[in-house]
Parts: C-alpha cells; structure tokens; sequence
C-alpha cells in the first residue's frame, strides 16, 4: 500500500483531511533556515498508540519535522467457519514494508529519521513504543521550560514516567477488554478496572494546580499516554451500552472530566483527532470480534493490551 504525502505548510488542512476523512496521507513542515530533526513517520490514522506520537509532534510543530507514512491497515479474508459469530469476514492488519523492515514488531508508531542535506533515510535508527517516542520527540525538539513534554526537573520527569505506565495499564489497556471480550461479566470487570485507574488519576491531578498532569497547564508525557484512549471512550456506550458510558456526575471524577475538556480543546489535540463516526466503524471490528490484530488477540486469549506477545499474538 502506498501513502500520499502532502507538505506541513497546509498542517492545518492536512489534520482536518486526517480527522474528517481519514485520509492515508502524509506531512511535513515548511523548509526554513534552521535545521530541525525530521522523520518518516509511520503511522494508521485509527489507532490510539500511533495516536500518542502524533500528539508529540504535533505539540512540538516547528520544532520537529515529519512526513506521515500510512504503514497500518485492514483487510478481509473469509471467516470459513463463522468463528465471529456475526457472520462477518475477518478482518486482518496488513503492514506496510518498510514497517516490517524497521520495527521488529512491525506496530506503528515508528519513527525513521530522514538525513536533512540528502534526504537519506536509516532505519537501523528507527525509533518505536508509543511512551518511547513521545519521549524521543520531546528530546530532540530542542524545547525548553513549559514547552517540555518530560519536564526538566528530574523528579517531576520521573513522575511523569511512571504515570505514563500506569495510565497505559490501567485506563488504557482494559479499553480493549471492554470491546474484545464476549462475556458481559468480563467487560464490566475490565471497565471497572478502567474507572478505578481513571479515579486515582484524577487524584493525582488535583495535587497541582492544574487542569493538566503538570502545574500551570503545562502538557506532558502523562497527558499524552491517557488522551487518545479519553477521546475513543465514546465508543462504550454505542456497542456496550449506557452502563459503559463514562460518568458525569460522580465527584471522584471531576477533575478528570476537568482535565478532559482542557486537553480536547487544544489546537495542538484538535488538529489530531480522528472522525468520530468514522473510528466507531472502525473500531466496530474490535466490538464484534471480527478484528484480527496483536492488541485483539491478546485481550482474546486472556491478557493485558500491554502484555501482548509478538509470537503468541501473531495472526
């Protein structure tokens, strides 16, 4: 499969066409005087771990540049045996082969970095894991102070990492329970899990003053692990119900739902975000066990998103 790229100067248009229609194509920055990082950025405009790299570079535009490279999709083959139930053809990732070539995983994000003066590439230096990239990015940007996605400050860097963890344990991964799994004890086992991470967030978010994981509304690393997981938790209550739905009204939660309405209104978020009726057809594959990826058949065969194994989880 091939990817159109398209140049930054029309970011903005470029992030509309990515969150309206899905589009499978590419940017990257205006060329300027300064010489900045720049990367191919192998990417799937659907999936929420790609998702926490393109919040990195988007946060950090004009400092880093990238081109999208749409290296993740889906295709059908035939379920022979109805093993879905639904009657539905199966749905399998096909993986782009430069991603195959870069990322021993063959997942998205990965990030291959682009020598400025030739245009050469290296993928011996590809860079991968979402909580690594965004890492990464923030590295290389050159970004000082409050622009910072890991703060300067050792402590509060640290801090920053080990909630990124948690957040991706425990309100991120039992998204996927909640979808894959066919029991109904299972998913609300798995949402409960979720409520309970997303309660001790909001928590810890009232130890500063606020409304991001970091004082003075400066974004960070934590924000970036739990966000695109917040933004697709709309998803519960179309294929679980309204039992499955976030609550509003419990006090446990509302620095949470604080947080949430800052972040989702950022420019820097909103650019990023995909069509909401376009995902829940997306993620439809997931909710009806149709869906045939490493994350899928994890959570199918018992375990965490985060535990998947490349050999076991292979499809």
């Amino acid at each position: 499969m091939s990817s159109l790229v398209f140049p930054r100067r029309i970011a903005v248009r470029a992030s509309s066409a990515l969150r309206n229609k899905a589009t499978s194509r590419g940017f990257s920055s205006s060329s300027t005087d300064v010489e900045r990082p720049k990367f191919r950025y192998l990417s799937a405009w659907f999936c929420p771990y790609a998702h926490r790299a393109t919040l990195a570079l988007e946060h950090h535009q004009g400092r880093v540049d990238y081109e999208w490279v749409e290296a993740l999709g889906w295709e059908q083959r035939k379920d022979e045996n109805n093993v879905t139930g639904t009657g539905k053809e199966w749905w399998y990732h096909w993986k782009a082969d430069e991603l195959k070539r870069a990322n021993p995983s063959a997942l998205v994000p990965t990030l291959i970095p682009v020598e400025s003066k030739t245009g050469g590439v290296d993928e011996s230096k590809a860079v991968y894991e979402s909580l690594v990239t965004i890492d990464f990015i923030d590295a290389v940007s050159g970004a000082t102070g409050k622009d910072r996605l890991v703060p300067e400050d050792p402590y509060e860097a640290a801090r920053c990492r080990t909630w990124a963890d948690k957040l991706n344990r425990e309100c991120c991964s039992p998204y996927y329970g909640v979808l894959v799994r066919k029991e109904d004890h299972e998913r609300k086992e798995h949402f409960s899990k979720l409520i309970v991470g997303l309660k001790a967030f909001s928590r810890e978010l009232r130890k500063t003053s606020g409304p991001t994981f970091l004082s003075d509304g400066q974004l960070s690393s934590a924000d970036l692990s739990l966000l695109p997981w917040a933004y697709r938790y709309y998803v519960f209550e179309h294929y679980r119900g309204p039992d499955y739905s976030i609550p509003t009204d419990d006090p446990e939660l509302e620095t949470y739902h604080t947080w949430f309405d800052h972040v989702m209104n950022l420019e820097s978020v909103k650019r990023t975000l995909p069509d909401k009726d376009r995902y829940l057809e997306h993620i439809g594959k997931y909710a009806d066990s149709s869906a045939r990826s490493k994350v899928a058949n994890a959570v199918r065969r018992g375990v965490a998103a985060h535990d998947l194994d490349d050999e076991k989880d292979e499809y």
